[in-house]
């Protein structure tokens, strides 16, 4: 146990030394505080004053004469399209439509512009559009009912618990940006981590040294002193970034306000990022170790493990379609499959309620794999890791591991 603690202690220091590893471990807040800066320095700078617009359009169909003055855009009107096409011409309007007879029946309104683009600027088509309401309301509805017309919902969704009363947690946009942000940040801490131990075993292997440290220690202290020294390191990389997170949200709120005010943390959320971030570390990192016991080179070793690496970002791929589907089977699988666990339920704790069946068997899911997969690189270990030359073939490591 002693000669456990020592490889612990080594790799625990020699990660937390490395560059890439402070680095990485200090960008994070450091990026967060110099984003709040550019925002202070940004919004200091006054705004350009808005360069007023003016749009021509001809009424064919009668009576649409009012409201032509919708925010920094001026509506003029003209008797017939030659009249518009040429002032439009002379630039003395940006563009024009014309409401032909039939609008009211059909609503076809035809839009002229000498700019090419894949569609109306927004503000163009509000203005135009809140100018044809507002006519076709005028006179015909009360102002308050006109109005209500005009924006008629304004939802408020207030989230209930299973005895009817008010959730404490209401969830929303805000409550999915700590989770997609966490999810990015434990993919990137376990892939590092699992790297930095794939570096480790790959480099002793190609300098002989791992010849030296297994004369004097067994294989399981070997591989156990390595991946509890990197993994260790990765978590304080981690609670680092999660200690700076309510500092920079209060700063980044009292600064900034409006919707990063709205940001809360789910509930349980930290007790799952931790218990999530090290079964993913160790399913990976035994995978890494297994991977630089029979590759040749560490080189070779990332090569092979970003094959393993990939399913873990893919949930980051799909997170448009997790806001609006958050309950669907493939997501479910998502949750339980080894590989995407960590990250699927991290950013799906944001968008809904997971059930308590789904994480007690997405826990138990990796927790076997884990064990499963560290049998198997016990017995890689022992055949492979002494091996240099050619990396064995796939069919090859399995018939040596089932013949144990």
């Amino acid at each position: 146990m002693n000669k456990t603690s020592l490889i612990f202690r080594h790799e625990f220091l020699n990660t937390v030394r490395r560059t890439g590893f402070i680095v990485m471990t200090l960008i994070v807040p450091l990026i967060a505080l110099l984003g709040i800066g550019v925002y202070h320095v940004v919004s200091g700078i006054s705004k350009p004053v808005e360069e007023a617009e003016k749009i021509g359009y001809v009424d064919e169909a009668g009576g649409f004469d009012q409201f032509t003055s919708q925010g920094n855009i001026t509506l003029v009107p003209f008797q017939t399209p030659d009249e518009a096409n040429n002032a439009l011409v002379s630039n003395d309007i940006k563009e024009y439509f014309v409401i032909p007879p039939d609008y009211i029946s059909t609503g076809v309104v035809s839009r002229y512009t000498m700019q090419k683009e894949l569609y109306p600027p927004p503000a163009t088509m509000t203005a135009i559009n809140t100018f044809l309401l507002k006519n076709l309301l005028a006179g015909q509805l009360p102002a308050s009912t006109a109005a209500r017309i005009e924006a008629p919902l304004n939802l408020v969704t207030v989230t209930l618990t299973a005895t009817g009363e008010v959730a404490p947690e209401q969830g929303g946009f805000g409550n999915f940006v700590f989770p997609g942000v966490f999810s990015l940040l434990l993919v990137l801490a376990i892939i590092f981590s699992s790297t930095y131990l794939l570096q480790g075993l790959g480099e002793e292997k190609e300098n002989r040294l791992i010849e030296i440290l297994l004369s004097s220690v067994s294989t399981r202290q070997l591989l156990t002193g390595k991946v509890l020294g990197i993994g260790v390191a990765g978590l304080v990389q981690v609670v680092v970034w999660v200690a700076s997170t309510p500092l920079l949200l209060n700063l980044a709120s009292s600064s900034i306000g409006g919707f990063i005010s709205t940001i809360q943390l789910p509930a349980h959320f930290l007790i799952l990022g931790i218990i999530y971030f090290v079964l993913g570390y160790l399913l990976f990192a035994v995978i890494s170790a297994s991977i630089g016991a029979i590759s040749p080179t560490s080189r070779e070793g990332q090569q092979i493990v970003a094959i393993f690496t990939l399913p873990a970002i893919s949930p980051l791929w799909f997170m448009s379609l997790l806001m609006m589907f958050p309950n669907n089977p493939a997501w479910i699988g998502l949750t339980i499959f080894p590989l995407t666990a960590p990250v699927a339920v991290m950013i799906r704790m944001g968008v809904t309620g997971i059930p308590a069946w789904q994480l007690a068997t997405s826990i138990a899911v990796l927790a076997i794999c884990i064990v499963g997969v560290l049998l198997i690189t016990i017995r890689v270990f022992r055949i492979y890791l002494l091996m240099y030359g050619k990396r064995p073939g796939l069919g090859k490591v399995l018939s040596m591991v089932l013949k144990g």
